[in-house]
């Protein structure tokens, strides 16, 4: 059983046989890069509550993980139908179009949203466990990221089939992009988390954010249909600092531009703008950067919180 907390709140003592034994607790009143050394050294933790979200959600399941990958090639099957077939929007393949953003989307909202609740979801092993809390959050954005991967897997399948080409100069820049999502959403994460504490209707808020933040991101319609209608208001920079976008765009540059369908030559130049590798390098290095600097402001953010979990949860 956990005991009192001593003065300088470095330390928890937990009884046994009766003495007082010290545990290692992360302390709301250590600085944010001795939170960051923390994190490091329970990466073993986090990686096992990485593991334990996966596993929990198929749990019971006959197909088990093979569901993450059966949802994404069903979903591509019925975009392919629906828009392709029936409907002819006029953008080619757009199942792929659409998988190759909403593959990002989906993991970073996954990320978000899983987080913001994480620790009232966690509530029992916050109060009964010392260890840095913020790896719960940290623990959503990982299982949202895995997920993504069993999800490329599948796209990747299905640009083998339908024979489409990655743009290899912006496929490289792909993964920095992904880092940069990744860091964004682990900030949002790990500062909503602490919030949701206080305010239960946090959680609820932020998936309307995140609705409106999806219609804010170019994933169900293109760039260049608002870009004219953006530039006659001087919107296109603002609308460009969504930090999703330049990444759903790279996305969609490497793994959809270069189009070849049923082995005939198309570059498809109307439907995605014509930013260079440099232009990604640099919006995506802007993006590390403010990343960076929001993730060590989440940190201290929920260092200053923290201190009341335990009463509130």
């Amino acid at each position: 059983m956990l005991g009192q907390r001593d003065p300088d709140a470095k330390t928890v003592f937990a009884r046994d046989d009766g003495g007082d034994l010290p545990i290692h607790l992360v302390s709301p009143r250590i600085g944010v890069f001795q939170r960051l050394s923390s994190i490091w050294k329970h990466r073993g933790l986090l990686f096992s509550l990485v593991g334990k979200e996966i596993r929990v959600k198929y749990k019971n399941s006959f197909l088990g993980f093979a569901w993450s990958m059966l949802n994404p090639a069903m979903y591509i099957l019925i975009y392919y139908i629906v828009f392709q077939k029936i409907l002819r929007n006029g953008i080619p393949l757009f199942a792929i179009y659409l998988s190759t953003g909403l593959l990002i989307w989906n993991m970073f909202q996954a990320g978000v949203q899983g987080g913001t609740g994480s620790i009232v979801g966690g509530a029992g092993l916050v109060k009964k466990v010392a260890f840095p809390r913020e790896i719960l959050a940290l623990a959503s954005v990982g299982a949202a990221f895995v997920f993504f991967l069993f999800q490329v897997v599948v796209l990747v399948i299905f640009l083998v089939i339908f024979r489409v080409a990655p743009a290899l100069n912006y496929l490289w820049i792909l993964p920095i992009g992904l880092l940069a999502i990744l860091i964004i959403a682990s900030a949002l994460a790990v500062f909503l988390s602490a919030v949701n504490v206080y305010l239960r209707d946090m959680q609820h808020l932020v998936e309307l954010l995140m609705l409106a933040w999806f219609w804010a991101t170019p994933v169900v319609y293109t760039y260049l249909t608002l870009q004219v209608a953006l530039a006659h208001h001087g919107l296109t920079q603002l609308y460009l600092l969504n930090p999703v976008t330049p990444v759903v765009l790279l996305s969609q540059r490497a793994l959809y531009a270069k189009l070849s369908p049923m082995g005939t030559n198309h570059q498809i130049v109307h439907v995605l703008p014509n930013f260079s590798p440099m232009w990604f390098l640099q919006a995506i290095g802007i993006e590390l950067v403010v990343g960076a600097v929001l993730f060590l402001a989440a940190l201290y953010v929920f260092s200053r919180l923290e201190g009341n979990f335990a009463e509130e949860l």
